[in-house]
């Protein structure tokens, strides 16, 4: 019963907290008490074994991921020197289209020369004029000899003498009427020698005008550069153009009015790529101002 009622006494008061006795060993000489020891001793390995991992790991860290600052600052200064260099490649692009374009044009500029009515001949003869002026021509030489005919006749008798008188007047009468300025008098309609000289004459200026747009380096063949921008230059019926205006031997063979006509229609179409030639380079030059490239907007140089 006794024991019973201990229990339950102990049962009742669950707040009684048991003291510590002596010590069996003696007490240290820091002054620490075993406890403080004890945990100190079980803490310190634990602290020393997790500081170099812990180092460790944030070292790496540290090497893997850097610090934001610094990534985005390489990050500017790689787009900065990747944009650089994109301009200075199409600075270099630019520039060396521009001293092509200038090239093309200060060797094709004498086709801005070009006197269209000069080549174009357009009060050529034609062959209707000379086929009329031709039978003209052999009427008044028949009507002549017929005359001569007829006063011959009559200083050997066959004939009476005032026929032969009257074939006498008639012969002078027709020999007046060739003289051209008698012949303009009755008629304005010029005659075959006059259609002869007149085409001789347009074809000898049309030759001059030819060699002074040659010029001494040849134009046809220099024009030949700007195919790119008009692809009729480089037809197969221009070829034999290029080659003679090449070998400086093109007004030469200028002795027809079809190789004139040739002429003219090359430096036509050689004309108009000339105009796109002129375009695109002002386009390239008012981009280069627009960029500050002062170099490659600047006046022409003379370049090998």
């Amino acid at each position: 019963m006794a024991q019973n009622t201990a229990a339950d006494s102990n049962s009742k008061n669950p707040g009684a907290v048991l003291h510590p006795g002596r010590a069996a060993d003696p007490a240290p000489e820091s002054g620490e008490s075993p406890a403080d020891q004890t945990s100190g001793a079980v803490a310190k390995p634990a602290t020393a074994k997790e500081s170099p991992e812990r180092a460790k790991a944030e070292a790496e860290d540290t090497v893997d991921h850097g610090e934001p600052g610094d990534q985005t600052g390489d990050r500017k200064s790689e787009d900065a020197e990747a944009e650089e260099s994109a301009e200075e490649i199409e600075r270099s692009l630019l520039e060396s289209k521009q001293r092509k374009l200038r090239l093309m044009l200060r060797q094709c500029d004498r086709v801005l020369l070009l006197d269209f009515n000069l080549l174009a001949m357009s009060d050529w003869p034609d062959n209707f004029q000379m086929a009329a002026a031709r039978r003209n021509r052999d009427l008044w030489v028949f009507s002549a000899l017929a005359a001569a005919s007829v006063f011959l006749s009559g200083l050997t008798g066959y004939v009476p003498a005032w026929l032969a008188g009257g074939g006498f007047g008639a012969f002078v009468i027709i020999l007046l009427l060739g003289v051209p300025f008698v012949r303009r008098l009755y008629t304005t309609t010029p005659s075959y020698v006059d259609l002869l000289m007149k085409r001789q004459r347009m074809m000898r200026d049309a030759r001059k005008h030819a060699e002074h747009l040659e010029g001494k380096d040849g134009l046809v063949w220099q024009c030949a550069r700007m195919a790119d921008y008009n692809p009729t230059l480089r037809h197969a019926r221009f070829r034999q153009l290029v080659q003679l205006s090449e070998h400086r031997m093109l007004p030469a063979w200028l002795t027809r009015r079809d190789r004139v006509r040739l002429f003219l229609i090359y430096l036509l179409e050689a004309e108009k790529a000339y105009g796109r030639v002129q375009h695109d380079f002002f386009e390239g030059n008012q981009k280069a101002i627009d960029e500050g490239w002062e170099s490659v907007a600047a006046a022409p140089q003379d370049r090998a």
